[in-house]
């Protein structure tokens, strides 16, 4: 289907990777609508279709916000995840608010997202949800236990997901990215290496973006990893 009859849903669309990701695909010809909960950093290089004001963490607010989205909105054709944050320690040094905070966030508001807009991409009979995983998705890793099992979670979610969706010509991706040099390290202690091979850019995953939704209809790209050239981890 060609770009310019497909609306994409970005959420995390006001920084990182998800504003990279909305510039692309208007680039491209994609009709964009971003979800994020402020804006204020989008900036005016982007126009998008549209943009929805909504704080995915906060769940007991969230299924009305997307019953209204879904009312709003029925012109998506795709969505594509980029919401999400990072905190890391040992499990004891969590709360657990801080626990459920970040699962909240990281999974269950993707999968409460997804499950309000995959009736309207089955109806349509196509369609495309990517979800930004990472490379803790695949592997655990010191310090990242919570963080790891939100996005393991998200791993198994979509694999499954997959064989629901296939009979609607809807297919799921899931995009694991090592560390990309976004805001995404500003409140943790540890960044990527400064030299230009040492982390992933925000338009590389984009770019991955681009192609897996232009990907012939009949092939689904299950998951694919991004890693930089040398995996340098630097303290602050």
């Amino acid at each position: 289907m060609p770009p310019d009859n497909r609306t994409v849903l970005v959420t995390g669309a006001s920084s990182g990777i998800g504003r990279a990701t909305c510039a692309r695909l208007i680039d491209e010809g994609y009709r964009v609508i971003g979800l994020a909960r402020d804006f204020s950093k989008l900036g005016d290089a982007i126009t998008l279709s549209a943009t929805l004001r909504v704080d995915l963490g906060k769940l007991d607010e969230l299924a009305p916000e997307l019953a209204d989205l879904t009312q709003a909105h029925p012109q998506i054709t795709d969505v594509v995840c980029c919401a999400g944050r990072g905190r890391f320690g040992s499990l004891e040094e969590f709360s657990t608010s801080q626990i459920r905070a970040l699962i909240d966030l990281n999974l269950t508001s993707t999968i409460m997202l997804i499950r309000a807009l995959l009736p309207q991409l089955k109806r349509n009979g196509h369609g495309d949800i990517v979800v930004i995983g990472s490379e803790s998705a695949v592997k655990g890793g010191r310090m990242g236990a919570v963080y790891c099992a939100s996005k393991f979670g998200l791993r198994g979610f979509l694999q499954s997901l997959r064989y629901e969706c296939a009979s609607a010509n809807v297919r799921t991706t899931l995009i694991n990215p090592g560390m990309v040099d976004t805001a995404f390290f500003d409140s943790l202690g540890f960044a990527p290496g400064d030299a230009p091979d040492q982390a992933i850019q925000a338009a590389d995953v984009a770019e991955t973006i681009v192609g897996v939704l232009a990907t012939r209809p009949g092939t689904v790209i299950d998951e694919i990893n991004l890693s930089p050239l040398k995996h340098v981890v630097r303290g602050k």
